[in-house]
C-alpha cells in the first residue's frame, strides 16, 4: 500500500529537522508514494523548506511549548500543513484535513486535535502572527545567515534572500560538440518548450518552465545537460588548451569535468577526481551519456595523492566543498542543516584541499578555485591566507565585468531568474 504523501513528507521534513540532507531522505520516500503523487510529494518538501524559518517561527507562537525531539515528524507535518495554507493552490479546508488526516500514518493519534487546532487558529489569527515575526523570519532565513548577508552585501541582500525563496530556472549546457545554442533553441521551440539563452556562458539555455529531462530532445543522446550557467563559467574560466593535462579535483557529479570536455576535446588527458568513490560513478555515467572520456580517481584532495606525481598538472580545477548559501534555492535543507560555526570549518577544508593540490600543479600552470558560497570566510579570505603562506602563488585578475568584484575574485550574486551564486578566483604558480 502506498504513503500517504503528506506523511511522507512529515517523515521527509522531521528527518531534515534531525540533521539530515534532504537528497538523503526524500528519493526513499519519492518511491513509497503512488507515482500519482510524486510531484506533491516533492512541492511540499521543497516549498516547506524553502520558508521553514519563517514557518518555525509561527509554530513557536502557535503551539504552547516545544514538541520533543521525537516528535520532530509531528513538527514536519505541522510546518507541511502550515506551507500549504500559506503558499499552495489547496483549499484552506482540503489541506487541513489531509493534514491531520496525515497522523494516523505517523501512528500518533495524540496529535490529532491539536494539528487540527494549529492549523485552524492560524487561518484565525494569521495577520496577529505575522506581526510577531521578526525581520530574519520574514525573509525565511535563520538568523544568522540573515545577519551575514545583510552585512555582507548590503545592497544586494534583499536580491539575495528574494532568490533563495524561489523555485530556481532550470538552465541546460548545450553540447558543442553535437549542435549548437541556436539549433537547440530551435529544436525546444519545435518541441513546444519555451526557452531563452543566457547571457553568461556561450552554452547556457533558461528554460520558461522545468520539465522532465526526458522530455528534452536530443537528451539521451548528449545534445544537452542540466547545469546552471554560473556553474557552466567554471570550464570557460579554467581556459584549458590542446595538449594539457587536467585535474578537476572535487569532481562529482560531473558536470565541470563534461564541460571542459566539450569546450577542449584536444586535451591531453582529464583526470575526475573525488573523495567519495561512489558519487564517482555518476560522474562515469554523465560521461557515457556525453560519449566523452576521462581517467576517474578515488582520492582525497587534501592530500597528494599518491597516485599523482607533483607538478604534472597544467591547470586544476578546485571546485571546493563549502556551505553551499549561494545554492540554497536548490538545497533548500541548507536553512536547517547549517550552521554559523559551520563556516570556520568550512574554510579550513578549503584551505587543506588548496594546501594538498598546489603541488600537483607545474610552474606556469593555473588554479581556478570556486566554492557555491557567498561567505567571505569560504572565499577571499581563504585566499588571502594562501597567498600570504605561498609566495609561488600570484592572483590573476579575469576579464570581464560578470559579477561582482571581490579583493581575490568574483562572486556570482544568486538571482531570481538568473545564474547561482558562485565565486571564483584564478591562480598562477609563478616558479
Amino acid at each position: 500500500m502506498a504513503l500517504d504523501t503528506r506523511t511522507a513528507a512529515a517523515e521527509v521534513i522531521g528527518e531534515v529537522l534531525a540533521g539530515k540532507s534532504l537528497n538523503q531522505v526524500l528519493t526513499p520516500r519519492l518511491l513509497k508514494v503512488a507515482e500519482r503523487d510524486r510531484g506533491l510529494l516533492q512541492q511540499l518538501c521543497y516549498g516547506s523548506l524553502r520558508q521553514a524559518p519563517r514557518l518555525q517561527a509561527l509554530l513557536e507562537q502557535l503551539l504552547d511549548k516545544p514538541l520533543r525531539d521525537k516528535d520532530r515528524d509531528v513538527q514536519g507535518l505541522l510546518i507541511c500543513g502550515l506551507y500549504q495554507l500559506e503558499s499552495t493552490r489547496i483549499p484552506d479546508h482540503a489541506a487541513v484535513a489531509a493534514t491531520v488526516g496525515a497522523v494516523r500514518g505517523l501512528k500518533k493519534n495524540w496529535a490529532k486535535n491539536m494539528t487540527n487546532a494549529v492549523l485552524r487558529r492560524f487561518l484565525r489569527e494569521r495577520d496577529k502572527l505575522e506581526q510577531g515575526l521578526d525581520e530574519a523570519a520574514r525573509a525565511n532565513h535563520p538568523r544568522w545567515l540573515f545577519r551575514e548577508i545583510s552585512r555582507q552585501w548590503p545592497e544586494a541582500a534583499d536580491q539575495i534572500m528574494d532568490a533563495n525563496n524561489l523555485q530556481p530556472p532550470m538552465t541546460l549546457r548545450v553540447n558543442r560538440l553535437q549542435t549548437t545554442r541556436e539549433a537547440y533553441l530551435a529544436m525546444l521551440a519545435s518541441a513546444g518548450i519555451a526557452a531563452r539563452a543566457g547571457t553568461l556562458c556561450e552554452d547556457a539555455i533558461y528554460l520558461e518552465q522545468p520539465c522532465d529531462v526526458t522530455e528534452l530532445p536530443g537528451f539521451a543522446e548528449g545534445q544537452a545537460s542540466v547545469q546552471d550557467e554560473a556553474a557552466q563559467l567554471a570550464a570557460v574560466l579554467l581556459e584549458a588548451a590542446p595538449g594539457e593535462r587536467i585535474l578537476d579535483a572535487c569532481s562529482a557529479p560531473g558536470g565541470k569535468t563534461c564541460h571542459i570536455l566539450e569546450l577542449q576535446p584536444a586535451i591531453a588527458e582529464l583526470v575526475a577526481m573525488d573523495i567519495d568513490e561512489t558519487r564517482l560513478l555518476k560522474v562515469s555515467e554523465n560521461l557515457g551519456r556525453l560519449g566523452l572520456t576521462a581517467t576517474l580517481l578515488a582520492a582525497d584532495a587534501g592530500h597528494l595523492p599518491m597516485q599523482l606525481e607533483p607538478a604534472s598538472f597544467d591547470r586544476i580545477l578546485v571546485d571546493a566543498p563549502c556551505s553551499a548559501t549561494g545554492v540554497i534555492r536548490r538545497h533548500p535543507d541548507v536553512k536547517l542543516l547549517r550552521r554559523e560555526e559551520d563556516i570556520r570549518g568550512f574554510a579550513a577544508q578549503q584551505r587543506r584541499i588548496l594546501d594538498g593540490l598546489w603541488p600537483l600543479l607545474k610552474a606556469g600552470g593555473a588554479l581556478l578555485y570556486a566554492t557555491c558560497s557567498i561567505l567571505e570566510e569560504e572565499n577571499s579570505a581563504v585566499l588571502q591566507q594562501f597567498l600570504g603562506d605561498y609566495p609561488d602563488a600570484e592572483l590573476v585578475p579575469f576579464a570581464g565585468d560578470w559579477g561582482q568584484p571581490t579583493p581575490y575574485g568574483r562572486q556570482l550574486l544568486p538571482s531570481p531568474t538568473g545564474p547561482d551564486g558562485l565565486f571564483y578566483a584564478r591562480l598562477k604558480k609563478t616558479f
